[in-house]
């Protein structure tokens, strides 16, 4: 992969995550419906957002001169979704399963342009 897409998937990464996250924190419908299919208490939610909002924050930061900082914020992010498609597969919600694999593809993706 090249830096130049690297350096897009990372900036694309940075929006989806902060998108969802304030979805998250905004009790959207989709994530409510989403959360309760795969076993995630309502409670919980807030939680996720935040490590999806300081992921997103961390790469942020990253792109703007701590790449060691990025890094960081891509490992996690990669290590948070992994979890969410297990939760998927454990749960047997797989049509839906699409949405935290893009999620991770852009982790992963991000994880490689600080690794650089």
């Amino acid at each position: 992969m090249s830096l130049q897409i690297a350096f897009a998937l990372t900036v694309l990464c940075v929006a989806a995550n902060a998108f969802i996250a304030l979805a998250d924190y905004r009790r959207a419908r989709f994530v409510s419906a989403n959360a309760a299919l795969v076993g995630v208490p309502p409670t919980a939610v807030p939680y996720l957002a935040a490590l999806k909002l300081a992921g997103a924050l961390g790469l942020a930061a990253g792109l703007l001169g701590a790449p060691w900082l990025g890094l960081a914020a891509g490992t996690g992010l990669t290590a948070f979704f992994l979890g969410a498609l297990i939760t998927h597969v454990r749960a047997r919600v797989l049509h839906n399963i699409a949405f935290p694999g893009v999620y991770l593809l852009l982790a992963i993706a991000a994880t490689v342009y600080f690794a650089h």
